[in-house]
């Protein structure tokens, strides 16, 4: 058994705890065939809705669809798009008592007009970002306290709609801490202040680029601006998300370029939640930085082929994994210790 299908094969029931902002990705579907007289602008007939979970609810999704019992903690507000959240939750086994209902906000819910092609014809964009304070605050720290005592891995999916504040990181890192468990954190920039001592960070390209004030265009540009984020973050360890040119991983004993795996890219919403909810699994069944971090990478590699916020299962990935072997061997990943 190869080391990625052995570490596959202990993610089943690992138990996480993901922290962030919950939302709701609803998709207008329908034809285009003319433009309207009114005005530039296409006319979609109408075909059907589809509604998928977005954000750190995606975050949680991905994680159960691999194996793992996943609490979810976050807001949402007291309407259709937050029933609609906690009833997929349950239908999908996630447990959702950490959710903290706010009769004062809106749920975070993103209306995408799309084509039958797939091809996004507009968004808009319900929300209330402000961050969560007071009370609200307090409750969902309790819940990540109370949620995390049995978890193997503690993740943070901050998307600036205001479940993630200081105080919301601070008690989640100190929960971590406190069990001697990993703590995962896909950033903000904004919020890079809050995150000091996260046991990994994934910053995206962009992100990383405006944390070190530097342009990235090589992996030697990769490899500083990596470090410089891991300074300013005062975190553990980086990984780095490239698009199209892989990911690159800064750890304290291996440093280096993983390529991209995709094989075909329909749709990247989504993929950082894949690659986060994957990585923290892997850590969470024992397996080292630069082992998750390939399993993170396949996966990616994967559900970029799909349409809008996707997942996938152990069986696919280590199929992917296995098919990808002898081509990741003779292009010669590039971690370094």
């Amino acid at each position: 058994m190869t080391v990625a299908s052995d570490l596959l094969s202990r993610l089943q029931g690992r138990s996480l705890v993901v922290v962030g902002d919950l939302m709701l990705d609803h998709f207008v579907v329908g034809g285009v065939d003319r433009i309207s007289p009114e005005a530039p602008v296409p006319v979609v007939r109408f075909d059907h809705d589809s509604f998928r979970l977005g954000g750190a609810a995606n975050v949680a999704h991905n994680a159960a669809a691999l194996g793992a019992r996943v609490h979810l903690v976050g807001i949402i507000g007291n309407d259709d798009a937050g029933e609609m959240i906690r009833s997929e939750l349950a239908k999908l086994g996630i447990d959702s008592s950490g959710i903290v209902s706010d009769g004062g906000r809106r749920t975070t819910r993103k209306l995408r007009i799309v084509t039958s092609r797939n091809q996004q014809v507009a968004r808009i964009d319900y929300e209330d970002d402000r961050e969560v304070d007071g009370d609200v605050e307090a409750t969902i720290v309790s819940r990540i306290e109370q949620l995390s005592t049995a978890a193997d891995a503690i993740l943070i999916s901050d998307y600036l709609k205001g479940a993630v504040s200081r105080g919301v990181a601070a008690g989640a890192i100190k929960a971590a801490r406190g069990r001697r468990i990993p703590l995962l954190v896909d950033p903000k920039v904004p919020h890079i202040d809050y995150y000091a001592g996260a046991t990994v960070i994934t910053p995206n390209h962009a992100e990383a680029e405006v944390a070190a004030h530097m342009r990235v265009r090589s992996e030697d540009e990769a490899g500083t601006a990596a470090r410089i984020f891991r300074d300013r973050t005062r975190c553990e360890s980086v990984l780095m998300t490239r698009g199209d040119q892989g990911v690159w991983l800064l750890d304290h004993d291996v440093e280096g370029h993983l390529p991209a795996a995709a094989r075909e890219v329909a749709d990247v919403t989504g993929a950082g939640d894949t690659v986060i909810a994957t990585l923290a699994l892997a850590l969470a069944a024992g397996g080292t930085l630069a082992e998750a971090a390939r399993l993170a990478n396949e996966a990616a590699g994967i559900v970029v082929a799909k349409f809008g916020p996707a997942t996938l299962g152990v069986t696919e990935l280590l199929a992917a994994i296995t098919s990808a072997a002898a081509a990741a061997s003779a292009a010669g990943a590039a971690l370094r210790p």
